[in-house]
């Protein structure tokens, strides 16, 4: 049994029957550890941590009792890996002042911070942050990176649409911590404009993924054979999209 399962990054609608996030506490040795849990069509225990904390899933009609009995069997795999998330967080941690350099396409962008009106804009790939003395200049940053991953991303379903052919679909901007994108018939694609910290052939993937569901709604080996069919080397892709998640900047 594959007991710690990492959360799909990819989304095409909510699992039916699944039951929404309970918050509970649990006493793990010395420290009391909060943890969301979710009971719906599943088969078997899991448990995850990332951004939320400690994520459990379990079968629709298992006892508590059991579930606890679970995490306590754990609890040293439970508090070994809720340091390292707090640890490399800190790390992870940017901090946007004059001079520092910002992960943007697979390279850096250099960031300028001079005076202004709270005012950000791009001069060949340095971002020029115009900003009083009060700014938050992390959020200006964001705002920035936002745009421009608007913008690439547009131009990139642009590209791909025809190939499964449709319409460039409506594109939304995700803030998610632990989603890529998601795909609606009826809302278009949502990225998660973190994405633009990436190189753009892993951008591209999770385009062509997002795409792909446009013509098969769900993961089945129809719907890989249009992700092939856009991106041939699409395992290798997903591979390196997966090493990605835990190494972006936190703004």
């Amino acid at each position: 049994m594959n007991l710690f399962e990492q959360l799909p990054l990819f989304r095409s609608a909510p699992p039916d029957g699944a039951s929404g996030d309970r918050q509970r506490y649990l006493q793990l040795g010395a420290r009391v550890v909060a943890y969301s849990l979710r009971q719906g069509k599943r088969r078997r225990l899991s448990m995850t941590i990332d951004e939320r904390g400690l994520c459990v899933g379990a079968p629709p009609r298992m006892a508590l009792k059991d579930i606890e009995a679970f995490i306590l069997s754990h609890s040293a795999w439970v508090g070994k890996k809720l340091d390292e998330h707090v640890a490399n967080h800190a790390r992870r941690h940017l901090r946007v002042r004059d001079g520092a350099r910002l992960p943007l396409l697979g390279g850096e962008s250099e960031v300028r911070v001079v005076a202004g009106a709270n005012r950000v804009a791009w001069d060949n790939g340095t971002l020029v942050i115009k900003a009083r003395a009060d700014a938050d200049c992390e959020a200006l940053a964001r705002r920035a990176l936002q745009r421009h991953a608007s913008a690439v991303f547009a131009e990139r379903i642009a590209h791909y649409a025809p190939l499964v052919g449709h319409p460039p679909p409506a594109l939304r901007l995700s803030s998610a911590r632990t989603r890529w994108g998601s795909c609606s018939e009826k809302t278009g694609i949502s990225l998660n404009w973190r994405l633009i910290h990436l190189p753009l052939a892993l951008i591209d993937y999770v385009v062509a993924h997002e795409l792909a569901h446009l013509v098969e709604m769900n993961h089945s080996p129809r719907f890989w054979a249009v992700v092939a069919r856009l991106c041939p080397d699409w395992r290798e892709l997903r591979r390196r999209l997966k090493d990605s998640a835990a190494q972006l900047p936190i703004l």
